[in-house]
């Protein structure tokens, strides 16, 4: 797959930020579309089900050769529980539920939902090795899915599954919030990841709401010390007249061609063209250096996925 270097992340169309009005969500995704983003990921955790649901509204519209979609298995919700579930029944169920939901007969990449959540149940990561990929291999033996990858927020998940499954069975792997303007801890799994010809998406360049002039939202892992780093550099951006979601979507996605695309998401059409906009014009590399001297000791500060 040859993607784009901006993706759309489907979260937004799940309310996972923030209510949204979903014909202003599929707006935004026609929108993304038009603008040459050719790479959608989603979830059927994202909203509980609601992210896919909106997402398959709008890709009735699309023609199917305009965009390369993927979705995920493993992670999930019901009534405002969140649920999972990694075994090989469960997953391949997933897949056909997803396929429904979001009216295509195939699915370009299907992502193992961040393997994390099984490291500490029954079977631990092992079980993604020995239940969950084979399940998702099978399917893709079948033609049902194209790829197979797997998310996680801790690369070092990522590795370890993919030292222990046979070779060519992760072909893809998704990490958020690791290589952002204060965090590039992405860049130090790399060149294992293309030893093994592992295509590297990365998302959130806006580290969850870090990176961003309204600030981190209450439910954010992160520290309270990276909040207040994060937050002084939104202001001094601000000053700047540089809004921080520009040099932080444009440092994800212009310093480093070694990573195929970088997902974010928005359910609104004028912020889709804004983040497009932001990616085709030149950064300042000295706010950059600006930016990350305020972040300082915080850089790669880590906090645990919820």
């Amino acid at each position: 797959m040859r993607l784009s270097n901006l993706g759309f992340g489907a979260s937004s169309l799940g309310g996972v930020f923030h209510d949204i009005r979903e014909q202003e969500g599929i707006e935004a995704v026609h929108v993304a579309v038009d603008n040459g983003i050719n790479f959608i990921d989603v979830s059927p955790y994202y909203g509980h089900l609601k992210a896919e649901t909106v997402l398959g509204k709008a890709l009735k519209d699309i023609p199917r050769d305009k965009y390369y979609l993927s979705t995920k298995v493993g992670r999930y919700g019901k009534d405002g529980v969140n649920l999972w579930d990694y075994s090989a029944e469960r997953v391949t169920r997933s897949v056909y539920e997803s396929m429904e939901r979001l009216h295509i007969d195939y699915i370009d990449l299907i992502n193992v939902h961040d393997v994390e959540f099984q490291a500490d149940r029954e079977g631990g990561l092992q079980k993604i090795v020995d239940e969950t990929l084979p399940a998702l291999t099978k399917l893709r033996d079948e033609g049902i899915v194209r790829h197979v990858g797997i998310t996680d927020l801790q690369p070092e998940n990522l590795r370890w599954v993919i030292e222990h499954s046979p070779e060519g069975t992760v072909e893809s792997v998704l990490c958020f919030c690791h290589y952002s303007l204060n965090d590039e801890l992405l860049l130090d799994y790399l060149p294992f990841f293309e030893e093994r010809g592992i295509g590297v998406v990365n998302a959130s360049p806006f580290s969850m709401g870090l990176l961003s002039s309204r600030g981190a939202p209450g439910w954010h892992p992160a520290p309270e010390a990276l909040k207040d780093a994060c937050r002084k550099a939104a202001e001094h951006c601000a000053a700047k007249g540089y809004p921080i979601e520009k040099l932080a979507v444009q440092y994800s996605t212009n310093l480093n061609p070694r990573i195929a695309t970088t997902l974010f998401s928005s359910a609104n059409p004028k912020n889709v063209l804004k983040n497009i906009a932001y990616v085709n014009e030149p950064i300042d590399e000295q706010l950059v250096n600006e930016v990350q001297q305020i972040i300082g000791d915080q850089m790669r500060v880590r906090w645990k996925n919820t």
